[in-house]
């Protein structure tokens, strides 16, 4: 039987018919429906995880007591579970352990490019590339029982484009049962300094090991065609070379990317007159070859930022453009990202805005769409803006800092800088924006929400209660679409010379309501509608940034699309002229 999959769905697929039985992550464009396709298996325990660090822990506890265990993530996320990371790498699995990284070349969704097969060359650990949704299906088989023979962590390295592209994946083969391998003590699971000097060993030998089946295995394999040009790839760059070169190339596909099959190369390189390596991003497999004596060309030609695609590739290497359609710019509405229509982060930026001498810290996530002047990273809002208030207030500047970060990111690393700011006394104001749900990402459930990654009810845990057992002395929940209350609220925060943390508690405008949130919120019902006989076209409704606002230049009059309008008022609010008006739908 044969399914359109995207990469995604096929890698829950081959997941679970590799007898996977733990899977842990945290939600991340690109990786997120990864997660959200295995729970639909039977036979697999799923669940999201405050962090990516937790989550691989939890999944190498899970691999310690014998199951063959999937921890998921993309990018920016392995950097937080690098620290485990490198420790695996010593310690080997006991049941198979594979480690999804999905990176995102063209910053679809991301505040950064970063290349993650360096960390599979940095920690030491085997790495696998599927280049289309049949082999993100296959290749999790033979990562699972890579991991277990050569008693490793496997690092399976994803692109958006592999992620998100659908393609035909043959799904005839079923769930094969793997037993739990027994759990016994062992010294390799207490990497202590001298237990880890002899682990180290280990891993250079398995090491080198994998260098021997990276030269065997049909995961690295060869096509002929034209030997005048001979192009090295893997991933997502194999098919783009693919469909520039045809038949005029011959190819060495990568499906095993570290260790590389160097005497695979070698070989390869002797048969065709030029070598070409097309990779995206950094040229980690250009450098390793040309270390190893072997003349290619790749990112002397081929640009190292952004997503490839085969126009630019025909381009870099053939001189050559391919016939398109020309799209005219006026044809073309260039809109910014914005805050969604009745987003209750709107409310709480409208007020921030009018404040003098503030410095905003925010951090990934919806609100990152919000005005701000610095972010960092996740976890970062509370930490970096207490290091820059603590500068301020020593050099005796009135500047005060105001450190943002949502509800999902206050989970999955906020708790810890804000013991930051607490412990070391800071005058910083923190304001966690609670939208009741993991917004960026799609709408995932966090420890704030009540229910887990299947829907489940769930403990749920009090972000005021944290804050306030962390040592936070001033504390306040407020609904953000009140811009009163709002207003107020910042001037009770700022005038504090110790931590002071504001929770903005009202549910995402996209939010599917649970029973709670009708209860404590009410629904939506309502719509907002312009007065246009009251209406003066002085555009303070339009200044919020909300798209359902339109204005008529020649009428020099607001009005509302109802179809987006969830009658949150903040409109109406900042009216001089009491023109907007709430009503039923």
């Amino acid at each position: 039987m044969k399914q359109l999959l995207t990469g995604n769905e096929a890698v829950a697929r081959g997941a679970w018919e590799a007898g996977v039985l733990y899977a842990s992550g945290y939600p991340g464009t690109p990786s997120t429906e990864i997660l959200e396709n295995l729970i639909k298996y039977s036979g697999v325990y799923s669940e999201w995880a405050p962090n990516e660090k937790v989550a691989l822990e939890s999944v190498i506890g899970a691999s310690f007591a014998g199951a063959r265990s999937l921890a998921t993530m993309k990018h920016v996320g392995l950097n937080v579970a690098a620290d485990p990371l490198f420790t695996l790498a010593y310690t080997g699995v006991n049941g198979g352990l594979v480690i999804i990284s999905a990176d995102d070349p063209g910053l679809h969704s991301s505040q950064d490019e970063q290349d993650n097969r360096h960390y599979a060359r940095s920690a030491r650990v085997a790495m696998l590339e599927p280049s289309d949704s049949q082999e993100a299906k296959d290749f999790m088989k033979t990562a699972f029982a890579l991991s277990e023979k050569y008693d490793m962590p496997i690092l399976y390295r994803m692109t958006t484009r592999v992620c998100h592209s659908k393609s035909i994946v043959d799904i005839s083969e079923g769930r094969t049962e793997v037993p739990l391998v027994p759990y016994e003590k062992k010294d390799k699971f207490n990497p202590v300094p001298e237990i880890s000097k002899k682990l180290h060993s280990k891993v250079e030998r398995n090491i080198k090991a994998l260098e021997e089946y990276s030269n065997s295995t049909e995961l690295n394999y060869i096509e002929w065609g034209s030997k005048k040009t001979g192009i090295i790839a893997a991933g997502a760059a194999f098919q783009y070379a693919k469909e520039v070169f045809g038949d005029n190339a011959s190819y060495l596909k990568l499906g095993f990317t570290y260790p590389l099959p160097m005497e695979k190369i070698k070989a390869f390189a002797k048969e065709v007159d030029e070598l070409i390596v097309v990779e995206e991003l950094d040229p980690v497999m250009e450098i390793e070859i040309k270390a190893a004596g072997i003349k290619c060309t790749g990112k002397d030609k081929i640009p190292r930022e952004g997503e490839l695609n085969p126009d630019i590739l025909r381009e870099a290497l053939l001189s050559t453009k391919h016939q398109t359609i020309d799209v005219s710019d006026i044809q073309t509405a260039k809109r910014p990202p914005v805050l969604c229509a009745g987003c209750p982060h709107r409310g709480f930026f409208q007020e921030l805005g009018k404040l003098k001498d503030i410095i905003t810290v925010s951090d990934i996530g919806c609100y990152g769409l919000a005005p701000k002047d610095i972010a960092i990273c996740m976890g970062g809002g509370f930490s970096v803006a207490h290091g820059a208030q603590k500068v301020f207030s020593l050099s005796g500047s009135s500047k005060r800092c105001v450190g943002i970060m949502g509800d999902s990111t206050f989970f999955h690393s906020g708790m810890t800088s804000m013991l930051e700011a607490v412990y070391n006394n800071s005058s910083v104001l923190l304001v966690v924006l609670d939208n009741r749900i993991t917004g960026m990402t799609g709408h995932q459930q966090n420890p704030g929400s009540g229910f887990n990654l299947k829907e489940e009810p769930t403990n749920l845990t009090n972000i005021a209660e944290v804050a306030k057992a962390l040592g936070v002395k001033h504390i306040r929940v407020i609904n953000p679409l009140d811009l009163k209350e709002v207003r107020e609220t910042l001037q009770w925060g700022l005038s504090f010379t110790d931590p002071a943390v504001i929770i903005t508690r009202y549910p995402c405008a996209l939010k599917k309501y649970s029973a709670d949130d009708k209860s404590e919120f009410g629904t939506l019902h309502s719509v907002c509608r312009v007065d246009v006989d009251k209406c003066i076209g002085c555009k303070a409704c339009v200044k919020t940034g909300c798209p359902a606002i339109l204005f008529d230049p020649s009428t020099k009059k607001a009005s509302i699309d109802t179809a987006q309008c969830t009658g949150c008022t903040v409109c109406a609010q900042v009216c001089p002229k009491n023109a907007i008006v709430k009503e039923e739908r």
